[in-house]
């Protein structure tokens, strides 16, 4: 029975560790940008100059 306490113990700080770092990557700006990835994919890549090219 006591084995079921020090799991409860882990998962709980296992979760609180993320929680924080869920909320530091809040604080940071982490998931401000959320529209432009989305359309990112619709525009071209730049291409590469030829003047490697010889």
């Amino acid at each position: 029975m006591s084995i079921i306490y020090y799991l409860l113990a882990i998962s709980l700080s296992v979760s609180a560790f993320f929680l924080g770092i869920f909320i530091y990557s809040l604080k940071k700006g982490q998931f401000e940008d959320d529209h432009t990835p989305a359309i990112r994919i619709l525009f071209d890549e730049e291409k590469k100059s030829d003047a490697n090219k010889k």
